[in-house]
């Protein structure tokens, strides 16, 4: 990927750093031009022009291109052809070689389907910087407002009076910065639970509240509501869709509310951060699942984590995702019992948790 200094950078947070590829603005962009050519590329002199687009564009050609380049349709009919060299990936978009399509194919193929000034956005474009798994699915594209292209395959687009004029480029393939993402990945999320991982993914890899708050605006789009109150959530201290599903449970519960993720010291030392604490009765909960841990050393974290909180003489209490969806009664039974047998630990300072840009 290009560097290039980005003029609203997220922040050095999460566990891994962003690769973040070189901003654009529009009046900088270049000609949309196409990467590699698979088995079976078009035939042409090495490194002319059409060859030079190819390999930008990852093998992918779009018929308006071919024609500039003297290719014809019937020539293109011909090609894409069963057993022909070349493949049809969307209308009037070709793969000129044979075998599945890679990621970089499917999405250099659905901003030419989309046409000029297309972006990708969403998961799409999360994928591109690392923050989502580098998998096949749907690709959400944002085109103007007056552009034509519709919903096709596995392209999804969405047509936008506001269309970045600053955008990420990889090669030819062009996406949005992180905050309009997230955000247009959170809307498009199909749960609460859903929107959480999304909104918490992105904050724990640089992403502030008020970058996402900007982006969301005065929508009114569908969903919209829902991520402002999950941006909330955040806000409250939340870091993962499961610990979200703890705080809505606690909330209707009656029970004392807790801080969500605070820091706790004993004297100047850090003793832990649990995902739930209750001040005043001593007592710490915390969501633990494999899913949402990345890693076996993340998992010894936190089996350290329950021993050095349990040394202070707090009571930590450890729930599964799935106990807290299914068992919801008997999550709030444990914590209410816990509490009433509780009092404030000696010599532990609780600094809450104040999230960046909240």
């Amino acid at each position: 990927m290009n560097q290039a200094p980005d003029p609203n950078p997220p922040s050095a947070s999460g566990r891994s750093p962003v690769k973040m590829p070189i901003p654009r603005t529009e009046s900088a962009t270049a000609p949309r031009a196409p990467h590699p050519g698979a088995n079976g590329a078009v035939r042409t002199r090495a490194r002319d022009p059409l060859t030079k687009l190819l390999d930008r564009q990852h093998g992918v050609l779009s018929r308006e291109q071919a024609a500039a380049f003297g290719i014809a349709t019937s020539t293109i009919t011909y090609r894409v052809k069963p057993g022909g060299p070349w493949q049809r990936i969307l209308p009037r978009v070709y793969l000129t070689g044979r075998g599945t399509p890679t990621v970089d194919q499917l999405d250099m193929a659905a901003l030419l389907y989309a046409g000029n000034r297309s972006l990708l956005t969403g998961r799409a474009a999360l994928r591109r910087v690392g923050i989502w798994p580098a998998a096949t699915g749907i690709v959400d594209v944002l085109v103007p407002a007056t552009s034509r292209p519709a919903t096709r395959d596995y392209v999804r687009v969405h047509r936008t009076a506001r269309l970045p004029r600053m955008y990420l480029q990889e090669g030819s393939i062009n996406f949005t910065m992180i905050p309009r993402a997230i955000a247009d990945a959170a809307l498009a999320a199909g749960s609460v639970r859903d929107t959480r991982a999304i909104v918490c993914i992105g904050v724990d890899r640089g992403c502030t509240l008020d970058e996402l708050a900007a982006e969301l605006g005065t929508s009114r789009l569908a969903n919209s509501a829902r991520l402002r109150a999950v941006l909330g959530d955040v806000a409250r201290g939340i870091r993962s869709g499961p610990e979200g599903d703890l705080m809505d449970l606690i909330d209707k519960s009656g029970l004392h509310e807790p801080v969500y993720n605070p820091r706790l010291y004993v004297g100047g030392i850090f003793l832990a951060s649990p995902d739930a604490w209750w001040e005043k009765f001593g007592v710490a909960a915390e969501v633990d699942s494999r899913e949402y841990h990345y890693d076996e050393a993340d998992w010894e974290h936190t089996m350290q984590r329950h021993a050095r909180m349990t040394a202070a003489g707090i009571a930590v209490l450890h729930f599964t995702p799935r106990r807290i969806r299914t068992q919801p009664a008997q999550v709030i039974a444990i914590i209410r019992d816990t509490l009433r047998h509780g009092g404030p630990i000696a010599g532990v300072r609780t600094v809450p948790f104040v999230q960046p840009g909240s």
